[in-house]
């Protein structure tokens, strides 16, 4: 333990999702021996971006303005609609170059165990955009866990009954892989999604 000011810095980057207490410890003297202007820069940056950056109006992507750079767009195809978790999910869909759509930001997964359910999560505001525009098939693609699969099977319900194509983004077995280490539901998953290789 250490004091003051030096503790509550450790402390308050012990808060951080993914750094524990070491992670912590080696930031904070990694930030003591910076050069004042490396700090003042990162204090700038986390001060900028509060205040600057907000979420999108109509997808809730993170945003600078009243809508993100997608929904801005008027080249993006409004037929389809991907929905995703969380903001870093749209930039990693983003790298593929393969959809070109418009994407959903849940904020989230239905998560019992934490507290979240679908009235935490932007289900409504998605509703809300499916009822008044032309979309005809909506991609989900939330992660490939518990709390993903839940949230995909509401969601699914959700819009049954609707004119709506509503599809799942396939999983399975990651490119350069072993078998051996594979989960049995990422297998199982592998299996269901095969496909037929020409000869």
């Amino acid at each position: 333990m250490y004091e003051g000011a030096v503790q509550d810095l450790i402390d308050e980057l012990g808060r951080l999702p993914g750094v524990g207490p070491k992670s912590a410890q080696r930031i904070a003297f990694h930030l003591l021996q910076s050069d004042a202007v490396d700090v003042q820069r990162l204090t700038d940056a986390l001060t900028q971006v509060k205040a600057k950056v907000r979420f999108c109006t109509i997808c809730f992507n993170i945003a600078e303005s009243e809508q993100c750079r997608i929904c801005a767009d008027s080249r993006r195809d409004l037929s389809s609609i991907c929905v995703v978790e969380e903001p870093k999910d749209v930039v990693a869909i983003e790298r593929t170059r393969e959809f070109r759509g418009r994407y959903h930001v849940l904020g989230g997964a239905i998560s019992p165990i934490d507290g979240i359910g679908p009235d935490d999560l932007t289900f409504r505001e998605l509703m809300a955009r499916l009822a008044s525009s032309e979309v005809t098939e909506v991609i989900i693609a939330t992660d490939p866990n518990l709390e993903g699969e839940a949230t995909a099977s509401y969601l699914a319900r959700f819009l049954k009954g609707m004119n709506i194509r509503v599809t799942r983004l396939a999983s399975g077995l990651p490119v350069g892989g072993d078998l051996e280490y594979a989960d049995e539901v990422t297998l199982g998953r592998a299996f269901e999604g095969r496909r037929l290789l020409d000869a």
